[in-house]
Order: structure tokens, then C-alpha cells, then sequence
């Protein structure tokens, strides 16, 4: 068995050989240099350094002239199946009705309980979402949807204090800054620390980094550079620190990489792979559709003897 730690990053794709629109090739991101001494672009996206791997992973879905979203593309991601062509176009923020039911029968979180297998959503939520889910609205990202109708845990301000869930930054500055709420400064370190022996505790943990989708929309830019600067050091630093992980760090539509527009680009998405069968997931990963059955075959051991 393989503990799988997913890492997933919102709206980041392998872009042009650009510095002026790409923060990766500019430097202003600086996590692929650092872990593969160069920049994935889309003249050359596969790069291996040691035991990593990075790779592009289609998001476009066979789908002609629409530019992927992130309920169809987080939705394929979850449950292996195309929901864009489900729904014949790209579809979001949110999740289209249709896919309800795929979310609630056929994700990665419902194969893997159906097998007594330990996953955990790591991203602890402030009061005010709870507060949102009071007043019986259901309007949630595919993630926390997907949790919930799984029966995945929901941590809170409890888990985070305790260090057993991390805030979406990372580092709980925006908690204190923007939400005034009296929670524990945590360096990166810290962070790294916390994730890697909460993956190495489950089967299958996931941890949901949106930020970057924002700034690629040009939202919150004044926090822009101290946010990549903190998510390119945790990313090298959980890479560096793990030994015994499978990593997956994947996206589910290209944005960040493109910071001449405001919209989600046609862009293959970032995937790296690192630790255990990090060579295996790069080989086998092509598409959004493909992360979760092969995701299952790591974390169940099932086809890798042939390997």
C-alpha cells in the first residue's frame, strides 16, 4: 500500500516561454525551478529531476471553443469520468446538477470507504462557511461538495488549532489578517511538518490550494507575490521532506500561467509527481480524467506488479 497525498492547485497550466505573461518563466514563481532547474513551457513540458516528474494533463476534454471550468474539470478529476462531455461544454465555478450524482456515487472518496480505506480532506474552513451552511444553502465548490456527500470530515477551527488541518494559505495569515480570528502563526515549516504526518496517518489525503486561480483572475494581486512566494517553499519543502509519499500536485484548468488575461486559458494543466511511484503517475496521467483511477491503483497496489 501507498499513501497518496494530492496536492491540488486551482488554475495553473504549462504556459508560453514568456516572462512577461508567464510568473514561472519571469521568476516570479519560483517552485519548478527550484525542484526541476527548469521551467515546464509548452515547447518542452516534461521535465525530470531525481524522483520527480512533471507533466501536462489535458483539461480541454474533447471540448472545442469553451475554455475548461472548474466544475467540470475538478468534477472529471474526482470521478475519472469526462463531465464536460457529460454535459456537452465546460461548466462552472460550481458543479453542474447533472453531476450530482457522479460526486455522490462515483468519486475517488467512495471507492476508497467502500474499501475501508482512511482519507482525509486536509483544508480546515473558518466559522463563517459553517455559518453559510446553516442557512441551508448548498452552493459549495466540487471539493467540499464531494466531502460532504461522502461523509468526509469538514475540519474547522478546532482541527486547525490542534495542527491537524491547514488553512487554504497555508500559513493562517489571511485568518488572522482578513478574518481577525485568534489562531496559531505557523511558519512553512510547520505547515510541511503538519501535512506530510497527516498524509502518512491516511490512505488518501487532499489538500485544495485555490489562491493561485484567484491572482490568475487578477484578484487580491496586492497579496499576489507573498502568497506564491510561501506556496512555492511549501511545495519544494514537502517534496524535499517526503520519503515514503506518493505526491501528486495537480490543476484542473490553466490561468496563473497567463497573466496577460483575466480568463482561463486553453492550456494543458500542471501535473508533477513525486516520491513513490512518482514515475508511474507520469507515465500514466494524460488527462483530468485519468488522476482518479490511477490515484486507486497506487493506493490499492492493483496493475503495478506489471509495472
Amino acid at each position: 500500500m501507498s499513501s497518496v497525498l494530492f496536492i491540488f492547485l486551482d488554475g495553473v497550466g504549462i504556459g508560453k516561454d514568456d516572462p512577461k505573461i508567464n510568473p514561472f518563466v519571469s521568476g516570479k514563481i519560483n517552485i519548478l525551478e527550484k525542484i526541476f532547474n527548469k521551467i515546464p513551457v509548452l515547447n518542452n513540458q516534461r521535465l525530470q529531476n531525481c524522483n520527480s516528474f512533471c507533466f501536462p494533463v489535458d483539461a480541454n476534454l474533447g471540448i472545442i471553443n469553451d475554455i475548461p471550468q472548474s466544475g467540470t474539470g475538478q468534477t472529471s478529476i474526482f470521478c475519472g469520468a469526462n463531465a464536460s462531455e457529460l454535459i456537452g461544454k465546460h461548466f462552472g465555478p460550481f458543479p453542474h446538477s447533472l453531476h450530482l450524482p457522479l460526486l455522490k456515487e462515483n468519486s475517488i472518496y467512495t471507492e476508497l470507504r467502500k474499501r475501508n480505506k482512511k482519507v482525509f480532506f486536509a483544508n480546515a474552513y473558518p466559522p463563517v462557511f459553517f455559518d453559510y451552511l446553516k442557512t441551508g444553502k448548498k452552493r459549495t465548490s466540487v471539493s467540499t461538495m464531494t466531502a460532504r456527500f461522502n461523509n468526509v470530515k469538514i475540519n474547522s477551527i478546532d482541527e486547525l488549532i490542534s495542527g491537524s488541518a491547514l488553512t487554504a494559505e497555508i500559513t493562517n495569515h489571511r485568518w488572522k489578517r482578513m478574518l481577525n480570528l485568534d489562531v496559531p502563526d505557523i511558519n512553512v515549516d510547520s505547515a510541511v511538518y503538519n501535512i506530510i504526518r497527516i498524509a502518512r496517518q491516511n490512505d488518501f489525503t487532499f489538500y485544495e490550494y485555490f489562491l493561485t486561480d484567484h491572482f490568475g483572475h487578477g484578484r487580491n494581486l496586492s497579496e499576489m507575490d507573498e502568497n506564491l512566494f510561501i506556496l512555492s517553499e511549501f511545495i519544494q519543502k514537502v517534496i524535499t521532506a517526503n520519503e515514503d509519499l506518493t505526491i501528486f500536485i495537480g490543476s484542473d484548468h490553466g490561468n496563473l500561467e497567463d497573466l496577460s488575461i483575466k480568463s482561463h486559458t486553453l492550456n494543458p494543466a500542471l501535473g508533477i509527481s513525486s516520491g513513490k511511484n512518482a514515475e508511474y503517475l507520469s507515465k500514466k496521467i494524460h488527462s483530468l480524467t485519468d488522476i482518479k483511477s490511477t490515484l486507486l491503483e497506487v493506493i490499492l497496489c492493483e496493475e503495478l506488479s506489471t509495472y
